[in-house]
């Protein structure tokens, strides 16, 4: 069959792909956009400023999981220290001290929500079973120091990030109490500002797009990954005439502990006019153009992963870089339309050796299925409540890339094929049509073999049409039937010609006046042509004539009885 001709070529070009993953991969990554280039270039000839070099040495703390270096500059760390010394400390706790590991501990919590994995369906995002970042809500609810954390510092799991100084503006004095009741001391207070640049775009963190619909169940919000944000740092100066034993410090997380007023509002400590925190006009998104080789690379290594989830998260991963991205749209939607086709086993049941026997039967299968119940097409896993992807899950997932991929790539007509037969289960009937007319008329004559495999699947997605519909005038049913007629003259392999004449004969079910006599004879056909397919066996002919529309008739008319008593008796 041509599809399985095809599916061997795109295949060889993945491994092809594949092998170029090592040479790819070693191509240095753009580590920050022009813009914040440029101005990092700019900011290295001034002077950098003490407050400048303390927010990012904790930006830089944070990212290599340093508790220590951490602790030692974070507010909010240091103020109970201090606050339990009548006289200030002198010195900064030894490292072994737990007060650290308790600050990183409040840090990690503060930091909880961006680690929630709200995976449905095949929605995942590389890393599919790591810890993901995605900043699902808006910029300002997080602290400044969740978009350096070590998750995204460290390698492994992240590939790390640059840290370059924006510049800095003074604020007004920050003000706060060292002890309950006692005298409010201001200390100097700098607004700082540090562009973060995010090395790798497979593991950077996520956001929403900007103008993404918020508030809603019913559209799907585009997500993508972070190259480039901006940061502002609160930084204290003047700390140690005060008792502490740095004299800079950053206020990232507020004092938990404060005075209540009389109106049971707790004290701020300290009470400044800004917030350590990301500036949400700053984002830059990793682009199409930015890493094209590292992209197709990764599209060829998702090819070669064993679990599904982790296929689909990293080419999910690439295409919220490059919706477009022709390799990661044809490995996800093949891969996908397999499963979907495997899923179809369970239920019939049928130990099919042959791959081209195999694909006719589990297609089969789905379209009989898409014409009555449908509930697995159509029940995903969020709506049905369930632990795991259903069929429906697959199907919508692989529909968007194949539509996209037959506008990127309208040549490749494997996927126009697996197109047209998605569209079909999932009850888009005009769609479904026109995209194998559209198919019919790009296969020129002389491919007989393509062709006639393409006439099928239109009668297919004419005769779904009417199955569904029951309106038995619909001029598509008679359409169908010639559609597989011509395929039947230009077929030349058994099973091509089975399903051309077992087309003609099902099609007949849904006309006005139909003939029982016509349909023996198409069937008789059909089963001369079935025998001779490599493969076949009477359990599998038996399920093309079990096909519910097909076997009501059969049963109701005793001139089929010759048939329904030669397939009982050879599964007997």
């Amino acid at each position: 069959m041509m599809r399985l001709q095809i599916l061997h070529r795109d295949w060889f070009r993945v491994l092809f792909l594949a092998g170029s993953l090592s040479i790819v991969t070693a191509i240095p990554l753009i580590d920050a956009s022009s813009a914040s280039a440029a101005t990092a270039a700019k900011k290295s000839k001034q002077a950098v400023t003490s407050a400048e070099t303390t927010a990012q040495r904790y930006a830089e703390a944070m990212g290599a999981g340093n508790k220590v270096g951490v602790g030692q500059l974070d507010f909010a760390c240091q103020y109970p220290l201090v606050t339990a010394a009548p006289h200030g400390i002198k010195s900064y706790p030894a490292e072994s001290d737990l007060i650290y590991d308790s600050c990183w501990q409040r840090l990690r919590e503060a930091h909880a929500s961006t680690l929630v994995r709200t995976d449905v369906g095949m929605e995942v995002l590389w890393p599919s079973n790591g810890e993901l970042v995605f900043f699902s809500e808006d910029l300002n609810r997080y602290p400044a120091s969740a978009f350096v954390t070590d998750l995204l510092g460290l390698t492994p799991p992240g590939t790390g990030f640059n840290v370059h100084i924006v510049g800095s503006t003074p604020l007004p004095s920050a003000s706060f109490r060292l002890r309950p009741n006692g005298p409010i001391v201001a200390v100097p207070t700098t607004l700082v500002k540090l562009s973060i640049s995010y090395q790798d775009p497979l593991t950077a963190p996520v956001t929403y797009a900007a103008g993404s619909v918020k508030w809603t169940t019913t559209i799907k919000r585009t997500r993508r990954a972070l190259k480039d944000i901006t940061i502002q740092w609160v930084v204290l100066s003047g700390l140690k005439k005060h008792g502490f034993a740095g004299d800079q410090a950053v206020v990232n997380l507020p004092v938990t502990s404060g005075s209540l007023f009389g109106s049971g509002n707790q004290e701020k400590i300290p009470f400044v006019t800004e917030t350590s925190r990301a500036l949400p006009d700053s984002l830059v998104w990793w682009g199409p153009t930015d890493v094209p080789g590292l992209l197709t690379a990764a599209a060829a290594r998702a090819a070669s992963f064993p679990e599904l989830r982790d296929r689909a998260a990293m080419l999910n991963r690439v295409l919220i870089i490059d919706p477009n991205q022709a390799e990661a749209l044809m490995v996800l939607s093949r891969h996908l339309y397999a499963v979907v086709l495997r899923e179809a086993i369970p239920f019939h049941k049928l130990a099919v050796r042959d791959p081209a026997l195999a694909l006719v039967v589990n297609e089969h299968f789905w379209n009989i299925y898409a014409q009555s119940t449908r509930m697995d097409l159509s029940l995903g896993m969020e709506m049905g409540g369930f632990d795991k992807p259903t069929t429906a899950d697959y199907l919508y997932r692989m529909l968007s890339a194949m539509q996209t991929l037959a506008v990127v790539r309208p040549e490749q007509l494997d996927n126009q094929f697996r197109l047209g037969v998605a569209l079909r289960w999932n009850n888009d009937q005009k769609p479904a049509i026109e995209t194998h007319q559209s198919l019919v008329k790009a296969i020129p004559p002389e491919r007989r073999a393509g062709r006639a495999e393409a006439l099928i699947q239109l009668a297919w997605s004419r005769i779904n049409k009417v199955a569904w519909n029951r309106i038995l005038d619909d001029s598509d049913i008679q359409a169908a039937y010639q559609d597989a007629d011509e395929a039947l003259t230009l077929a030349d392999l058994p099973l091509d010609k089975f399903m051309a004449e077992y087309t003609k004969a099902y099609s007949l079910l849904f006309t006005p006046d139909r003939d029982n006599r016509a349909i023996l004879e198409r069937l008789t056909e059909a089963k001369r042509w079935f025998t001779e397919i490599p493969g076949q066996t009477p359990d599998i002919w038996s399920f093309f004539i079990g096909a519910e529309s097909l076997k009501a008739v059969l049963d109701a008319d005793p001139i089929f009885q010759p048939i329904l008593a030669q397939a009982d008796e050879k599964k007997g």
